[in-house]
């Protein structure tokens, strides 16, 4: 008895376009990781100049503090090294972003109508833009804040202005014997990059957020309506998340809870332009059912 060849007849047609789309998936990929890799050698090249502006906020602190000759150090002999590692990790996919972004819209931009793709598009160039906003907000604002408020706890400010007062012809050590005990700030470059980078993530990644909730709104997944009755648990959870990914002061504190709490209003107010929309197109459609617009 012949076998049903039609049996088998989907799970060739369904292998055929899976295939495709797994190699699809890793051509992305490919240029994804090179455009990453790229960029992060570049990257590496001018590695001296991107750690000097990221060092930026605590120089111009300590010559604020009256050190008008910041030094910063590093204690191991491999420890400079993997810091430029870091920032050019950092700064490649900050660069690579774009062509990271391009591949993924290429892989899933056949899958979408032609709405779907006129919708999403914008978002996929909104989010790179907000992310540098709030980098941009944290390191020019909220690190030399913070800066500002560690620093500001040693004695910096009375002995380098009585050691450079002196001329400099003394060692340092018996000017601090005039000054008493005197508690003075020895920069290291990883530990002060590390504040600065996880400042500058935590602020790039918290003004996703209109990006986020306008998103769930187009899936149905949020509404305006839900976002204006949750304000107080939002309060409370930007309140958690100021207090985990900044500073203990109370100035930088306020500040992140004020930005982030202006962009849940401002996602509510998209949410609710998104919602509009959806209406309006239901309506031109004949779809729309007069039942659900309290949900």
């Amino acid at each position: 008895m012949p076998a049903d060849k039609s049996a088998n007849e989907p799970i060739d047609d369904s292998s055929a376009p899976l295939i495709e789309h797994l190699a699809e998936l890793r051509t992305r990929l490919i240029w994804s990781v090179l455009a990453f890799v790229v960029a992060m050698l570049f990257s590496f090249v001018f590695g001296d100049q991107l750690l000097d502006f990221l060092l930026m906020p605590i120089e111009q602190t300590m010559r604020a503090l009256g050190n008008p000759n910041p030094v910063m150090q590093y204690t191991a002999p491999q420890e400079y090294f993997f810091t430029l590692v870091r920032i050019a990790m950092v700064g490649g996919f900050v660069l690579a972003f774009p062509i990271i972004a391009y591949q993924l819209w290429r892989f899933v931009a056949p899958g979408l109508y032609r709405n779907e793709r006129g919708a999403f598009l914008p978002f996929l160039i909104a989010s790179p833009v907000l992310f540098l906003l709030g980098a941009a907000f944290a390191h020019f604002v909220v690190v030399p804040l913070a800066m500002g408020f560690f620093l500001g706890f040693a004695d910096l400010p009375s002995l380098v202005t009585a050691y450079f007062a002196q001329g400099a012809d003394v060692p340092l050590a018996a000017v601090a014997e005039d000054q008493g005990i005197s508690i003075v700030f020895n920069g290291k470059v990883n530990e002060t990059l590390d504040i600065t980078l996880k400042m500058i993530i935590a602020f790039g990644l918290t003004f996703q957020l209109p990006v986020l909730l306008t998103l769930m709104g187009k899936a149905g997944l949020v509404s305006a309506k839900g976002l204006r009755g949750g304000r107080k648990w939002a309060i409370v959870g930007i309140l958690t998340l100021a207090a985990l990914v900044t500073p203990p002061d109370v100035v930088t504190q306020v500040i992140l809870f004020t930005v982030v709490y202006g962009l849940y209003e401002i996602s509510i107010f998209l949410v609710a332009s998104v919602e509009r929309k959806r209406i309006a197109q239901l309506k031109a459609e004949g779809l729309y059912d007069e039942d659900d617009e309290d949900l």
